[in-house]
């Protein structure tokens, strides 16, 4: 039987999965006792929380709300976050993420949470406060009429705005230097058709959440492009991501294009919501895992736009077309080759794709196990279902489709992998646990 590139693709995918540990055991490891004058809270239910997240995805799809040298990741972790800070400070079942806020016996963590969601997206997206304010008093109004709902309110209002401040200095408002491109063979510079501008080029420079740096976890150095290790990965691309590629399978075209429809975040997020839902998970759970879910795709954006920006690593597209300069007797050049998917404007190492998935996939495995059947949807490719017995298969798979998209090689992919499994150990180490029975 013909080996497929999903197939070979999948088996180096694996290799590097085998050798990861998994950092489960931090997300059952963190409890503290609660505090005497903490209330005996009962969590409900964690439904407002997917609400408040699917609203920042609404308002993130509206064209020209989000700032283009920010990245979407940071509104995410700084929603989710607050959240969590609004909730942790009322039931002390969990150690605050910066801000435990001093809180009355009685007080609503359920409205907490609410007002903090709020006041987060009104404060980052201003010209948009209609949707948020619609939404806090659609679920305000679920909650009963008590001293205890207005102290909650209140506890969310400063956690709120204490996050907003926090994140006010962390250097995303810095205007991008002007990007001046490499010239020699293996350079990064604009890509076809349009050659647009870099993007998110001092973004690995934004302080992270919970990292002590953008760098802490940069990969190695990639192999030189006069390697056979370097050929080996560009000539797979090059057959396996052209867009009239004969070795690529419909499959693996379908799945190219569905996980290049929609911001990776996005889908994570989405994933995330689903499981939230049909596991009718509590406030309290689903706080904990949204804010470690967030906090680390933020910080592993972070990572990787310092770890591009650092190695310069031309695109596919580019070392394909310019394959005769590289001086690699094994690449062979084609400047009429074009990729899949149109290339996404920033350096080619590492892959963000895999980043992203990756540090999702090895956050949700944490709390619930890898184990998971998943059916996902985009709702940017409708009518198509991509089904996984695993999040670690999901993360594969999206990971490798963007060699079937012709934007990566394999050597960009795991190094983003890695990237991502990292950050994401790190958080889930000094952030804090789920509840008992998140699993």
């Amino acid at each position: 039987m013909r080996k497929t590139g999903k197939t070979l693709v999948l088996a180096a995918m694996a290799a590097v999965a085998a050798g990861m540990t998994s950092p489960a055991l931090a997300a059952t490891t963190r409890h503290e006792p609660a505090s005497p004058s903490a209330v005996a809270f009962t969590s409900g239910s964690g439904r407002s929380v997917v609400d408040w997240n699917r609203e920042l995805i609404t308002i993130l799809g509206t064209p020209g709300a989000q700032p283009a040298t920010v990245h979407p990741t940071r509104s995410f972790a700084i929603l989710q976050a607050a959240e969590y800070d609004a909730v942790t400070s009322i039931t002390r079942a969990a150690p605050s993420y910066r801000f435990p806020v001093p809180a009355p016996r009685g007080a609503r963590p359920d409205a907490a949470a609410d007002k903090a969601a709020h006041d987060v997206l009104t404060a980052l997206y201003p010209a948009l406060k209609a949707g948020p304010d619609q939404l806090l008093a659609s679920e305000l109004a679920a909650i009963p009429d008590t001293r205890g709902k207005q102290q909650g309110i209140r506890v969310g209002e400063i956690v709120a705005k204490r996050l907003i401040g926090l994140r006010s200095s962390d250097g995303s408002a810095a205007p991008p230097p002007p990007f001046i491109a490499g010239t020699q063979p293996g350079n990064y510079r604009p890509t076809p058709p349009e050659f647009p501008a870099p993007v998110f080029t001092n973004w690995g420079s934004v302080t992270p959440f919970v990292l002590g740096s953008g760098r802490q976890f940069r990969p190695a150095q990639p192999p030189p492009i006069t390697s056979a290790a370097y050929a080996r990965a560009l000539n797979q691309v090059k057959s396996l991501g052209q867009d009239s590629s004969t070795t690529r399978t419909a499959d693996e075209t379908t799945l190219a294009k569905f996980w290049g429809a929609a911001p990776i975040w996005n889908v994570w997020n989405q994933i995330t919501q689903k499981l939230a839902v049909t596991r009718h998970a509590t406030l309290e759970q689903t706080v904990t895992v949204f804010a470690n879910l967030d906090l680390t795709l933020a910080d592993a954006t972070i990572g990787l736009y310092d770890a591009k920006y650092h190695y310069l690593v031309w695109r596919p597209i580019t070392a394909i077309r310019e394959g005769s300069t590289a001086g690699n007797p094994r690449i062979i050049g084609d400047p009429g080759w074009n990729p899949l998917a149109v290339t996404a404007p920033d350096p080619s190492y590492p892959g963000a794709h895999a980043t992203i998935s990756q540090a999702a996939a090895t956050v949700l495995s944490a709390f619930y196990g890898d184990h998971q059947r998943l059916t996902v949807r985009s709702d940017a490719d409708p009518g198509v279902t991509r089904t996984f017995g695993s999040f670690q298969a999901a993360a594969n798979e999206a990971t490798l489709s963007r060699i079937f998209a012709g934007q990566h090689t394999m050597i960009d992919l795991v190094a983003g992998q890695q990237l991502g499994h990292h950050v994401a150990g790190f958080v889930l180490h000094h952030l804090g646990s789920a509840p008992a029975d998140a699993r």
